[in-house]
């Protein structure tokens, strides 16, 4: 049927019926349309034109209830927005909770197998140690090395000794400095107040300062020596055998999971040992070349230490014998030109005690 027909004419309402009772119910609740009277519907050419043309006219039915374009807009979107609400952040927590499980997961899992690895580790090691200590395992010895080393202990044992001695003179010789000046005092007032002895209070009272200042002056060649040798004791030596200690870790690593290759690789050849035996061989290189690496590095470290120990105690025996001599020959100049000769620098008297800042 022709549309501007239908729009004009509109439907055929005579051909059909209005059925006002239930469906299929008696003929007498049929009602006739063609006793009903609406208005007509007649067809408007502008419409078509406006809707083909796109003009941008206000919309009637915008305009007839009061509504802007703007407005209409705004409020299809905030309708939009009611039926189609934004998603939930439940999902974005999730997701961060999720994540956060997983790296603490992957934490928990490293953590976990740097133990295994470390118990691993300590059992093959403790094994070999005992297997060496009752004879039962063998062990990689360097002969020349472990002589140095034994050397090296040795003579840091006797260093220990003489800077342990030498900080008792140390000690000893200051309270007899603080005693010869505390006489010296007593010497010097009693010069004053005893006109009868008063040459004899006063030369005691000129020597005890002498050898009071002297004093000082050996005290702080003493001191040097005694920090020189604390110095090559307690840090460069120490420092060696930290090395040597790490060096000798590495050695047993080494022996440890050679055995266990020497044990596999004497057994059963199935696939499953196979993968074992591959397993141990890298390892066993691994802990290899960290037992040469050290072995390298403790070489090297006794070689510049034996060097560094004879330079500096060859300064420092020279400085303490000359002193010594020139204090106890009465010498002060020959005391003092030792200083200067080794560039040892006195501390002013009083200069150890706090000043009256800190003391606050």
């Amino acid at each position: 049927m022709d549309l501007q027909q239908v729009m004009v004419s509109g439907p055929n309402l005579n051909e059909t019926s209005i059925v006002s009772g239930g469906y299929g119910g008696a003929a007498e609740g049929i009602i006739p349309t063609s006793s009903i009277k609406g208005p007509a519907i007649f067809f408007n050419p502008e419409y078509l034109d406006r809707r083909k043309s796109g003009d941008p006219k206000e919309d009637l039915r915008n305009k007839s209830r009061g509504i802007t374009p703007s407005q209409s807009a705004a409020s299809r979107i905030a309708n939009q927005a009611q039926r189609y609400p934004a998603p939930s952040m439940h999902h974005s927590n999730s997701n961060a909770n999720m994540m956060a499980e997983e790296a603490t997961r992957g934490i928990a899992v490293e953590k976990f197998d740097t133990v295994k690895k470390w118990g691993i580790n300590t059992y093959k090691c403790t094994k070999q140690m005992f297997s060496e200590r009752f004879g039962r395992g063998s062990r990689t010895v360097d002969l020349e090395l472990e002589t140095q080393i034994d050397l090296l202990r040795d003579t840091k044992s006797k260093y220990e000794n003489v800077l342990q001695l030498a900080s008792s003179l140390t000690s000893h010789f200051y309270n007899m400095v603080q005693t010869q000046q505390a006489l010296g005092d007593i010497f010097a007032d009693l010069s004053q107040k005893s006109p009868e002895l008063q040459d004899e209070f006063g030369y005691n009272a000129e020597t005890q300062k002498l050898l009071c200042k002297n004093g000082e002056t050996l005290l702080g060649a003493i001191n040097f020596f005694v920090s020189s040798v604390n110095t090559l004791v307690n840090k460069t030596m120490e420092d060696t055998l930290m090395t040597i200690k790490m060096y000798e870790n590495a050695r047993l690593e080494f022996d440890a999971y050679r055995a266990d290759l020497e044990e596999l690789s004497a057994g059963p050849r199935d696939a499953g040992t196979m993968v074992r035996i591959e397993m141990a061989q890298q390892q066993y290189q691994v802990h290899r070349d960290k037992y040469e690496r050290l072995r390298s590095d403790v070489s090297i470290k006794l070689k510049f230490l034996e060097e560094n120990k004879v330079k500096v105690m060859h300064k420092q025996l020279l400085l303490f014998h000359n002193a010594i001599s020139a204090y106890f020959a009465g010498n002060q100049q020959q005391l003092e030109q030792t200083l200067r000769q080794f560039n040892v620098k006195l501390k002013p008297p009083g200069s150890d005690k706090p000043s009256w800042l800190e003391e606050q």
